[in-house]
């Protein structure tokens, strides 16, 4: 992905702008959700990511699949800017060896392990800001990607030690 990290953001706010509108057809919400890492995505997607993602989505479609099917699980309220994947997910409960496995996976064990996270901030109705989420996916560089390794674990431990404090 070759996105500056403004215009990802803007794409990431304006697709989960699109999957909450209450104009967006409930029957082409759903094929989103259920769409999974390693299956064929329904047609509906291909419709919606040549009209919604970024000009080169083909490049990582797998990856823009999960996030597509992510936010339309989350949906209407998915997106949350500037509280973080890390911060959602120890205010959520997540446990650290579900984050180790998530933070240490990769490929396709990778999308379904951050389709599981996301499966669980909707049952607690926590939503996050998915830049991170594209982040975490979209990453190639593995400097880069180490560095959203880290800010995501930090922003879980700082909100887990400051509950183990307070308990």
């Amino acid at each position: 992905m070759n996105a500056s990290p403004e215009d990802l953001a803007h794409i990431i706010a304006h697709v989960a702008g699109t999957l909450a509108s209450e104009h967006f057809p409930t029957g082409e919400r759903a094929a989103l959700r259920r769409m999974s890492p390693g299956q064929p995505p329904p047609l509906y997607f291909y419709r919606f990511a040549l009209r919604h993602l970024p000009g080169n989505w083909e490049a990582v479609e797998a990856d823009w699949v999960t996030l597509t099917a992510g936010m339309a699980l989350m949906a209407p309220n998915a997106h949350r800017p500037g509280f973080s994947l890390g911060t959602a997910l120890g205010e959520a409960g997540y446990s650290e060896g579900r984050m180790e496995r998530l933070l240490q996976s990769d490929g396709d064990t990778r999308r379904i392990l951050f389709l599981r996270a996301v499966r669980f901030l909707a049952a607690k109705a926590q939503p996050f800001d998915w830049l991170d989420g594209a982040r975490l996916l979209l990453t190639r560089d593995a400097k880069k990607r180490e560095g959203v390794h880290r800010r995501i674990a930090r922003d879980f431990y700082t909100l887990v030690d400051q509950q183990k404090k307070s308990a």
